[in-house]
């Protein structure tokens, strides 16, 4: 004998046909069985509707993050941190590694874990850190090109900028790391007293100089020369200008380290971007504000509170085919809960990734 379970109807409409009495004219009467059993039906229906419609909606709304996913990688400069003086380096990787970021660009200068005071041995153990933490190392930048140009008038602070240069170079081999970061030279050092103004052509010829040293020793140590750009410097104002300086090493070592904000004070990333192309290695994303007065390093802001136009950045970035890291620069760690500021701008990175 077959159960009540086997044995009852497994379409709906079947349910209701089964179960409605007739009335005298001849017309069918809904039970109140019935008449439930059609209304769940109808919306179980309207239901999936609504889920598939859901799907097809945009998978972001446009206020919140980008609707568009970009590919690139999320990277934060060491100076974001209060390094040394109130985070070790260990501690400075472990709070990038846990906020999200891809990776972390680390500062070479005189005196800290990164500088001519360590050598390979020091270096490796660095990289054997990141590599435990699980975290890339996204390049290698410093200071240290403001206090000894490659273009200054001073020939001793010429040898020994040229002679960091080397350095950085050998250490970011070290660290296994192939972007260096390499401020070519400059006109004008507005932020420095002891720097004498260098005339134009006299600024070119030394840049070009200097570089030229380097790139024997990078091609063979695997290491790429990303000459930034530096609005206040009065050098390399234009794309075209930097285009023409890289291109004429002939070296596929010789590129660019793009910074955002460096420009922004009276031109427009988005309209660099292309024109500089493939040659960009290596970026530096800097918030900036049209609308302030302060011309100095404190005219740079936590990202997203200035004018830059990021959609149009990324954008523009994605365009050319660049999917490196794009690597937030900012000189003021926070002096009350510095982690508010490395996990507000690992948000405000996957909002302009599209990975919100």
């Amino acid at each position: 004998m077959n159960s009540p379970i086997q044995s009852c109807p497994t379409d709906a409409g079947a349910i209701v046909a089964e179960r409605t009495p007739i009335v005298a004219d001849g017309s069918p009467r809904l039970s109140r069985r019935a008449a439930l059993q059609s209304t769940l039906t109808a919306s179980l229906g309207a239901l999936a509707g609504v889920q598939a419609g859901a799907a097809e909606a945009p998978r972001t709304d446009a206020r919140r993050a980008s609707p568009k996913r970009y590919a690139m990688k999320k990277s934060i400069n060491l100076w974001a941190f209060p390094y040394p003086d109130r985070m070790n380096l260990r501690e400075c990787l472990q709070l990038a590694k846990d906020a999200g970021f891809d990776g972390i660009e680390l500062n070479y200068d005189l005196d800290n874990d990164l500088s001519p005071k360590s050598g390979t041995k020091e270096f490796e153990a660095i990289r054997k850190m990141a590599d435990q933490i699980g975290i890339a190392i996204s390049g290698l930048c410093s200071f240290l090109f403001w206090p000894y140009p490659l273009t200054s008038h001073d020939e001793a602070k010429r040898a020994r900028g040229l002679e960091l240069a080397g350095l950085m170079a050998q250490a970011a081999h070290d660290l296994g790391v192939q972007n260096l970061l390499v401020v070519p030279g400059a006109v004008h050092i507005p932020w420095r007293t002891d720097y004498e103004p260098v005339p134009n052509d006299v600024c070119d010829r030394r840049a070009r100089e200097a570089v030229g040293k380097l790139v024997t020793s990078a091609e063979k140590l695997g290491v790429f020369l990303n000459i930034e750009n530096i609005f206040f410097s009065g050098y390399l104002m234009t794309p075209m200008e930097m285009n023409a300086f890289v291109d004429s090493f002939h070296s596929d070592r010789v590129r660019v380290h793009f910074d955002t904000g460096n420009i922004m004070l009276f031109q427009h990333p988005e309209h660099w971007i292309p024109i500089l192309g493939q040659r960009i290695q290596n970026v530096h994303l800097k918030e900036f504000t049209k609308k302030g007065t302060d011309h100095s390093l404190e005219s740079f802001r936590p990202l997203l509170d200035g004018t830059t136009n990021w959609p149009a950045v990324a954008e523009a970035f994605d365009q050319v085919g660049y999917r490196g890291y794009l690597t937030f620069e900012y000189f003021h760690p926070y002096a009350h809960y510095p982690e508010a500021l490395v996990h507000q701008t690992s948000d405000s990175l996957d909002r302009i990734l599209g990975r919100k």
